[in-house]
């Protein structure tokens, strides 16, 4: 079958992702891409994932969805992370993306977390500054201290942050998929510029993953990913899973 019948089309994507799919006839779907946010919260480069079917690599389906996210989105950088020596990482060279760096990936397990030990560090004082949990469903690109201030409501995202009289320390976001998935993605916890180096980041990280288990009971484990060479998560009980490479393309 030749390659022009595949059809690129755009669908309906979740928790603010945009995503297309390769259609072949009959319906079948030969491959898709997607994209969105790493942080769910404020501006940020998006992360582009490609997945072509085997049985329809090599007729220039990934390179088709790729053009079709490129017309359709304005920002011109985009970041995609992949298995080092897999057919993603050739993708990304081919296409002119450049690595930028290695991440860890890492998964915490409930039923491995100390409950009580956990408790301990979400109740220990950190003078002048104070826990704010905020949940509901992420708008598109928003602001953490716009989120603060918005009312909680039901919602797959929970965020935890640390504030200094007022203005925001550090945060963590989890967001949990949709039932029955049953693993929350998380990203930070981001310290800001001025409050590092009095362990909020653990802290932080510590009162979202019990304020998750709360909202949240179905969810069973937090996969997160942090820069090669943090090691904060192993004092949280997260293991290591897996490496990857992060490629960033050139600005056109």
């Amino acid at each position: 079958m030749s390659e022009p019948l595949i059809d690129i089309v755009p669908v309906s994507g979740h928790l603010g992702a945009a995503r297309w799919q390769a259609v072949a006839p009959r319906g079948a779907v030969a491959g898709v891409a997607s994209l969105r946010p790493i942080i769910p919260v404020g501006p940020s480069t998006p992360e582009l994932t490609v997945y072509v079917d085997p049985a329809w690599r090599r007729r220039g389906i990934g390179s088709r969805l790729l053009a079709a996210v490129r017309a359709q989105v304005a920002e011109p950088r985009l970041v995609a992370d992949v298995v080092p020596g897999s057919p993603g990482e050739a993708f990304c060279q081919r296409h002119g993306f450049r690595h930028a760096r290695s991440r860890r990936h890492h998964l915490l397990t409930y039923c491995d977390v100390h409950r009580a030990w956990l408790g301990e560090l979400v109740d220990a004082e950190h003078a002048g500054y104070r826990l704010t949990h905020w949940t509901g469903d992420l708008p598109d690109a928003p602001r953490v201290e716009e989120l603060l201030r918005s009312p909680s409501r039901p919602g797959n995202a929970l965020l935890t942050a640390v504030d200094a009289d007022g203005d925001l320390a550090a945060y963590a976001v989890a967001v949990v998929g949709v039932l029955p998935e049953t693993r929350a993605q998380q990203w930070g916890p981001a310290v800001l510029s001025g409050h590092r180096g009095r362990r909020l980041g653990r802290w932080v990280n510590a009162a979202l993953i019990q304020r998750l288990s709360e909202v949240h009971p179905h969810v069973t484990g937090i996969e997160t990913a942090t820069a090669e060479g943090d090691r904060h998560l192993q004092d949280l009980g997260f293991r290591l899973v897996r490496r990857t490479h992060l490629y960033v393309s050139r600005s056109t």
